[in-house]
């Protein structure tokens, strides 16, 4: 039964090792090949940086997977584990243009918040001004209406004295001439009826 047993456990430990990925080296063209000892001619050749995945590996060939989906054997020396230099350069011009225009819209972003700013201050001094307008308005209605309060309070027992000059002409006058009335009806009460002058 162990004997039975170290095949298939020594299967899973390849099938677990075999999802590793791995790199052509930039040294030369790998050519794949169907034949596991690459003794026939490679059906393909694969540049440096091609990513593939390594089904099965031994001391001088590994069984490999292409992106495609086609599989086949290249020698393992030339495999390596990180990416190399060609291909990490062109992995980090994609990320440089990538922050690039991050960094053009950053900036466009940036100006367009700062035009925005700029018309809200202006607004806001805009609102402040009027603002400090319309209160220095309603302190100076306030005193003047307290003047007024001051002068009413200070006539409020007092006449002027065109209004008196013109209340005692005005009661003369009406004086003078409800004596007349009175006068003359008496004289008519007196004389039965008729006017004498």
């Amino acid at each position: 039964m162990l004997k039975r047993l170290l095949p298939a456990v020594s299967l899973m430990l390849c099938a677990v090792a075999s999802a590793e990925t791995a790199y052509v080296t930039d040294v030369l063209r790998l050519g794949i090949h169907a034949a596991a000892d690459t003794s026939d001619r490679a059906f393909d050749n694969l540049v440096s940086g091609t990513a593939v995945e390594i089904l099965e590996r031994n001391t001088n060939y590994a069984r490999v997977k292409l992106a495609d989906g086609r599989e086949g054997w290249v020698r393992s020396t030339f495999l390596v584990t990180t990416a190399p230099a060609a291909a990490r350069i062109v992995q980090l011009e994609a990320k440089v243009a990538d922050l690039e225009g991050a960094a053009v819209a950053a900036k466009a972003a940036q100006l367009a918040a700062e035009q925005e700013l700029g018309r809200v201050t202006t607004q806001f001094q805009a609102a402040t001004g009027s603002t400090a307008t319309i209160e220095e308005t309603i302190e100076r209605l306030t005193a003047e209406n307290r003047a007024y309060e001051e002068r009413f309070e200070s006539y409020r027992h007092a006449l002027p004295l065109p209004w008196v000059v013109v209340a005692g002409v005005v009661a003369l006058v009406a004086g003078f001439l409800v004596g007349l009335w009175w006068l003359d009806a008496l004289i008519r009460r007196r004389h039965g009826g008729f006017r004498v002058y």
